[in-house]
């Protein structure tokens, strides 16, 4: 293992100033790993914003080019850390070498991907509106609108992405990439992957020429330091991924601020697969397969892992659910994150089976290993009936468990599809004549999921422009936003307009000449074209 202090990382400065401590675990032996990490103070954390505030002006102005830049060293460093990295990431995670090794990919790809989304430029959002004097029975002045940072942005580490969703997941890149110094809260489960990872970032700071205080590293186990960061007064805004609790919590501090912030929080999903007539005669077999692979992808730890499965009764829905349970038969047991979330994941599974109106239908053979925080797969399987009667299953157990629900009518899918809280996706299985039948159902879920999947499954997000990764609350606090995908920089940005103003003194991208080329809302037409006078 690397060599580690422990100390955040305050505008490159290393700081530990508590007696407050506490150390990672492996969440495979139970092995407490040697690294002792400190908990920030509200000192510490007022030195984080002050810097990132006092950074803001020179970071937002540096030339494009220059920030594009810095997102390539980042992740040139980040992949010069080697293996030492995926050695560290896999010990605090219990996550396979393998999947290490493809979230810093998806780290690092997010990053160049994002560096050549800044050099194009046209996400700016530029309008151009131009005066008329002579316009009666008022002139018309010109107006020039475009999006620019909003200032120093609060990111917080996710549990279940150590690389790709954390100290240099999306949330820190695409506020980079807008112009916002970041600090981070580094997830207490893996704090060593974390300071790793800050060190890479401020190397790259440090080769690019920039100010060391737009980014900073604190580490923290109490509430006391995610609450202090978010109600911090250089604070602008905050980004969360995990649970519904822990994100409410957070929102509600950022709302209950004298001058409250957008807190983009991506939290609880259930994530419904409706099976249709069409897909069960089809390829019930290969849906069934598809259905449990997703459940377990991560040992069921993806915020997109489906928890429920729904179709109508008949012959093929029965053999759906006589295969599904055979494959969490045949799923064994994994790791998971920590000690904590597979108590709650046992605690979940345990209440289900002492429900009345349920039956579990399998689970994995291979009984799960407490002191290696095992979970095993379980299906469980219910009615129309067993639903109503039960409608905590509406609510996320966060790993491998699910339920599947039959359904005596399409009016019952319908029902249930209404009932659910917003969710991150539905997938939908069947042919373009189910999709016909059963638009009612489609009607109903676009107006509670962020993604709409057909014949597929919710897990593997792509990453790239077009992607939304947010849905209707709980799924997260803002369903307008993304936590994925290059429109994830909106978050981070606010409309500046332009009054009246000489064009020397215009930003490039709203200038007559558009030196930058971007395309440019003109008059109300998109165009590249710079601006004619008549």
């Amino acid at each position: 293992m690397p060599a580690l202090h422990g100390k955040h990382l305050i505008g490159g400065d290393a700081s530990a100033e508590s007696e407050n401590t506490f150390q990672s675990v492996n969440p495979a032996t139970g092995e407490v790993l040697p690294t002792v990490f400190h908990e920030a103070t509200e000192a510490e954390i007022d030195r984080a914003m002050t810097r990132a505030a006092a950074a803001f002006d020179a970071f937002r102005k540096t030339p494009v080019e220059t920030r594009a830049r810095f997102l390539e060293v980042c992740a040139d460093e980040i992949e010069a850390l080697g293996d030492p990295l995926l050695q560290m990431t896999q010990a605090e995670t219990g996550h396979p070498q393998p999947r290490c090794l493809g979230e810093r990919g998806r780290a690092t790809g997010q990053a160049r991907m994002f560096a050549q989304f800044i050099r194009e430029g046209s996400w700016v959002d530029a309008r151009i509106d131009l005066a008329q004097p002579d316009r009666q029975p008022l002139p018309k002045p010109d107006v020039r609108s475009m999006m620019m940072p909003v200032g120093p942005v609060v990111v917080f580490g996710a549990s279940n992405f150590p690389l790709a969703i954390s100290v240099f997941g999306a949330d820190t890149v695409s506020a980079f990439a807008a112009g916002c110094p970041v600090v981070v809260k580094a997830h207490p489960a893996h704090p060593g992957t974390c300071e790793m990872v800050a060190g890479a970032i401020l190397a790259a700071i440090e080769k690019c020429g920039l100010p060391p205080g737009i980014f900073s590293l604190v580490h923290g186990r109490t509430n006391a330091v995610g609450v202090g960061l978010v109600q911090h007064p250089e604070t602008t805004a905050a980004a969360f991924t995990g649970s519904l609790r822990g994100g409410r919590a957070l929102y509600d501090a950022a709302a209950a601020r004298r001058v409250p912030i957008p807190f983009y929080a991506e939290m609880g999903s259930v994530n419904p697969i409706f099976v249709l007539p069409g897909a069960l005669k089809e390829r019930g077999s290969a849906v069934a397969a598809g259905y449990i692979q997703s459940l377990t992808l991560g040992v069921g730890q993806f915020c997109t892992n489906p928890g429920l499965a729904f179709g109508l009764g008949s012959a093929e829905w029965d053999q759906f659910v006589t295969q599904a349970a055979e494959g969490a038969k045949n799923a064994a047991p994994a790791t998971m994150l920590h000690a904590g979330i597979h108590h709650a994941f046992v605690t979940g599974v345990r209440e289900l089976q002492e429900r009345s109106g349920l039956r579990l239908a399998a689970q994995s053979s291979q009984p799960a290993d407490a002191a290696k925080s095992e979970a095993a797969c379980h299906v469980f399987e219910t009615d129309a009936d067993g639903l109503r009667q039960n409608p905590e299953l509406y609510e996320e157990i966060f790993g491998p468990v699910s339920t599947v629900v039959k359904c005596a009518a399409p009016a019952e899918l319908e029902e249930f599809a209404s009932q659910l809280d917003g969710s991150l996706t539905a997938s939908l299985h069947g042919t373009e004549e189910d999709l016909a039948t059963y638009r009612g159902l489609i009607d109903i879920l676009e107006k509670k999921v962020g993604r709409l999947i057909f014949n597929g499954f919710p897990t593997g997000i792509e990453v790239c422009h077009a992607m939304h990764h947010g849905g209707p609350y709980p799924a997260s606090s803002h369903s307008f936003f993304t936590s994925i995908g290059t429109r994830c920089i909106e978050r981070f940005v606010r409309p500046v307009c332009f009054q009246g103003w000489p064009q020397s003194q215009l930003p490039e991208e709203l200038r007559d000449d558009n030196p930058r080329g971007i395309l440019r809302l003109q008059e109300g037409v998109l165009t590249r074209d710079p601006v004619t006078r008549g």
